[in-house]
């Protein structure tokens, strides 16, 4: 074959040099890669019909074991990132899942009709190699090539070192050519998998959880204050939610006599979305029967400490220019006490509810968000007001506890104080990670704030908690001291890998489809 009937020489895109290009000249690019392809698809070379290669070796080992590997034979497979032809002579970098290497193709190592096809091969193209492992007279680790195959054709065109891919809109959108062109990119995934089974394997060897399965589509979306998603099931004719928590299915779990299970998957809330929110995130919850709230801090320490230690090889993270030292134990803070030390109103001093409203008033809240508010849930309105906006006051690792019953209906009262729960949120950067209680096993007081909860609903509140008269029963059979935590892993992941946005660190994350 000649290089007239694919002529490669005249195929040098601007796409491929380091030049902006106009959407014409990618267009031109695009047509003459199906050209291309149509070529060798007549030439009995379709690359789509090669179903497999026979790979034995990656670019890392190869260079990580360069004095074991130098002189063997190896089967290799990537995609080509760059290319340097030089008459009878090339080199092409080849990229696979663990890196870069340099791959050396001669005319009379591939034969002068391989190598006159493999000059019209594309930046993008997937190949297969095999050769021997060498190392260049400028010392680059490399592969002599003896055999090479077009496993697949790019018709696309690869934004080069990146150029191409300056908007964040379209890295979102098109992951598969983020991933592609920024190993960064990459990595950041690898360690949330590394985080992710970190994570269960506490749980599992640490403290002997059970993990569970728990229904994703449900008729009541129990288990926090928030929006459901809504969907119809056609064939029980039946309007069904997209569960907001896993909590009260893995707490019939506890009353069955699985004494520890968690849960890790995704949870769905018809909210806003921001760097920190993204309507489908991933959570773990876990309950631990006999256990309580300062069990389950244990276990929230020692879960993101060690997911930082595998991921980091440090129990100290640095976001975005600030550090913060993981190592257990973590501080305490009482959230009335919180409240006092930034506005300076000192609920221990306040009884009634009006005399609340007053003193919020006096702080800086307005009279009418205040106006129909208990005392419990003033405290709790002005420390999400005051506290988590003060710059730098809640950078922990922090556990607020002290949560006033009203925020909080699925939580054990403490027996001191009856006013607040035994419940605690855990804050790191200002952020909250994980919410944890000592769980509530009174049938009767569940029944009367789920009571509560329904009226808050039906009055227009749509993140306020529907009854669930089965997971009452549930609690009538007897659910035995329970502690329970739901940790935001997609939050704490995006704190240990540094990401400046949940979108980083999903994969493919919520998007709007472009109008056309």
């Amino acid at each position: 074959m000649s290089t007239e009937k694919i002529n490669n020489e005249e195929l040098i895109s601007a796409a491929e040099e380091d030049l902006e290009i106009s959407e014409e000249t990618l267009n031109e690019q695009r047509r003459i890669r199906r050209e291309k392809l149509k070529k060798l698809q007549e030439m009995g070379r379709n690359p789509f019909l090669v179903e497999t290669w026979d790979v034995d070796s990656h670019s890392k080992k190869i260079k990580d074991d360069f004095d074991e590997m130098e002189g063997k034979h190896v089967s290799i497979a990537g995609r080509i990132m760059a290319n340097r032809h030089m008459g009878k002579a090339s080199f092409i970098d080849i990229q696979d899942k663990s890196g870069r290497i340099q791959c050396y193709i001669r005319q009379d190592g591939i034969g002068p009709e391989e190598y006159e096809i493999f000059l019209t091969y594309d930046i993008g193209d997937i190949v297969g190699i095999e050769g021997e492992v060498f190392k260049t007279r400028h010392g680059e680790i490399s592969v002599k090539t003896n055999r090479l195959v077009l496993l697949s054709k790019s018709l696309q065109v690869l934004p080069n070192k990146f150029k191409g891919l300056k908007d964040q809109d379209i890295r979102y959108r098109q992951r598969y050519v983020d991933l592609v062109m920024n190993s960064e990119v990459r990595d950041i995934f690898y360690m949330r998998s590394k985080i992710i089974h970190e994570i269960k394997r506490v749980l599992e060897e640490d403290y002997s959880f059970l993990e569970v399965d728990t229904p994703i589509l449900t008729t009541i979306a129990g288990g926090a204050n928030a929006r459901p998603f809504k969907t119809h099931h056609n064939t029980l004719d039946l309007d069904m939610k997209l569960r907001i928590s896993n909590e009260l299915y893995l707490k019939r779990l506890i009353v069955g006599g699985l004494d520890r299970v968690y849960e890790m998957g995704k949870m769905f809330r018809n909210e806003g979305m921001d760097r920190n929110h993204n309507p489908e995130f991933t959570s773990m919850e876990c309950y631990m029967a006999y256990g309580n709230m300062e069990s389950v801090m244990e276990v929230t320490e020692n879960v993101v400490s060690k997911a930082a230690l595998v991921a980091t090889g440090s129990m100290v993270i640095e976001y975005q220019g600030k550090k913060f030292d993981l190592t257990p134990p973590w501080r305490r803070l009482n959230m009335a006490d919180a409240v006092k030390e930034i506005t300076g109103v000192d609920f221990s001093l306040i009884e009634t509810d009006e005399e609340a409203r007053t003193a919020a008033i006096a702080a800086g809240m307005h009279k009418d968000d205040v106006k129909k508010a208990t005392r419990g849930l003033i405290i709790s309105e002005m420390f999400e007001a005051f506290c988590e906006d003060a710059p730098g006051y809640l950078d922990g690792p922090v556990f607020i506890v002290g949560h006033p019953v009203e925020i909080s209906p699925l939580a054990k009262r403490d027996p001191v104080d009856p006013r607040i729960t035994r419940r605690f949120e855990a804050y790191v950067n200002g952020w909250e990670i994980a919410n944890a209680f000592s769980e509530l096993n009174d049938p009767i007081d569940q029944y009367q704030r789920f009571k509560e909860q329904q009226s808050a609903l039906e009055g227009g509140d749509e993140e306020a908690h529907p009854m669930d008269e089965d997971f009452v029963n549930a609690l009538e059979v007897g659910l035995p001291p329970t502690g329970g935590l739901g940790i935001g892993v997609d939050r704490v992941i995006m704190l240990i890998t540094n990401a400046p946005s949940i979108r980083d660190i999903i994969l493919f994350p919520t998007m709007k489809p472009i109008e056309k």
